[in-house]
């Protein structure tokens, strides 16, 4: 999907749902109920968005200081806004891996250790998420309007994750495994025609490249980095744990009571869902999403309304802020090529991240 195309779904897919939401939900009571809100309560909440975005950062520097590099603060906050955006903008909320890797890069850190990085960061929270949500089951009663059919969605998350931690246990003791099934799945693209033949050779060997070097430094991970490692997955959990109390403080600003672990573990389900929908940066979904939840601790008359602020809060303002680093840091030009060339990050002649500069604070493995 190019940048274009992307931002275009992603507003228009938005705005129409938040304009649903607010229609189909707004009423006087709700008016009366916004007048009353607690501001303190809700600038907290505004806070909270600020600290995960610290966290985040702070998680960044330690998942590089674990791979034996280095990176500082004020980076590290740029790669965290700049993954807002290219989230937004493509399915699955995969456009963000390649921005991140891209700024990484252009921090002096080698294209393998950007590839270990930006994917162990993403795991970290699928995998937090995905273990908190058997306890929604586990307190299933504690919950409102929690169906009978979240037994079998909880055995899906269980069996994906279990495959997660299959493929990142295969790639870390058998790599030489990893790169025959790559160069089957190759073969496979080559026969059904969607991979050119003189280009077989060429992505075989920037896969063995990768996985040689994803491979060395999630060995770093568990051995001399491994402090630091630990220190990242305890940050990312503070990081899910601030994310998902801003919702129950909107809550509480509306001087609703609400079960603070039950928000948390809905919003949990609800997040980790967000992960597997194909629209831009789950536009759409995530609203109505949003509101759903939220009914599930106030009336819906104020349930729509707060589901777009959540999104604004939560969301916008953290896209925003990426696409002013994007256009700073990477131009509209070459963020158009990141987003539309996701899949093949890096080019099997050099390993260089596309449009970046060897001689610009680029390093080798």
């Amino acid at each position: 999907m190019s940048l274009r195309k992307g931002i275009v779904v992603f507003l228009l897919l938005s705005l129409a749902v938040c304009a649903a939401l607010i229609y189909f939900s707004f009423d006087r009571t709700s008016l009366a109920i916004f007048k009353e809100a607690n501001r303190s309560v809700l600038y907290l909440s505004l806070l909270l968005v600020i600290f995960v975005w610290i966290l985040d950062a702070f998680k960044m520097i330690l998942l590089a200081r674990a791979s034996g590099a280095n990176l500082s603060f004020r980076s590290s906050m740029e790669i965290t806004w700049i993954n807002y955006f290219g989230s937004a903008l493509t399915p699955f909320q995969s456009g963000g891996g390649p921005f991140q890797m891209y700024l990484l890069y252009q921090n002096g850190i080698s294209v393998g250790k950007t590839v270990a990085i930006t994917l162990v960061r993403t795991v970290l929270i699928i995998i937090i998420l995905g273990v908190m949500i058997p306890f929604a089951i586990i307190t299933e009663s504690d919950i409102p309007k929690i169906g009978s059919r979240a037994h079998a969605f909880i055995l899906c998350i269980v069996v994906f994750i279990l495959i997660v931690w299959l493929a990142l246990v295969l790639s870390i003791i058998k790599p030489t495994l990893v790169k025959r099934l790559a160069a089957k799945i190759i073969t496979l693209l080559g026969r059904a025609g969607l991979l050119k033949k003189e280009k077989q050779n060429k992505w075989l060997k920037l896969t063995v490249r990768e996985i040689n070097a994803y491979t060395q430094n999630i060995w770093a991970y568990m051995t001399t980095g491994r402090n630091y490692f630990i220190a990242s997955f305890i940050v990312a959990f503070l990081q899910i744990l601030t994310q998902l109390s801003v919702m129950p403080c909107m809550i509480w600003a509306l001087g609703f009571p609400v079960w603070y672990p039950a928000c948390i573990l809905a919003q949990a389900t609800f997040m980790f869902l967000l992960y597997f929908i194909p629209t831009p940066g789950g536009s759409g979904a995530a609203e109505g999403g949003a509101a759903l939840v939220f009914s599930l601790f106030v009336p819906w008359s104020v349930a729509g309304t707060l589901g777009v602020g959540w999104r604004l809060l939560t969301e916008y303002t953290g896209i925003v802020l990426g696409l002013i680093v994007a256009i700073r840091r990477i131009g509209w030009k070459l963020a158009g090529e990141l987003i539309t060339h996701e899949a093949s990050i890096t080019e099997a002649s050099g390993g260089d991240i596309p449009g970046s500069d060897s001689g610009s604070g680029g390093a080798r493995d």
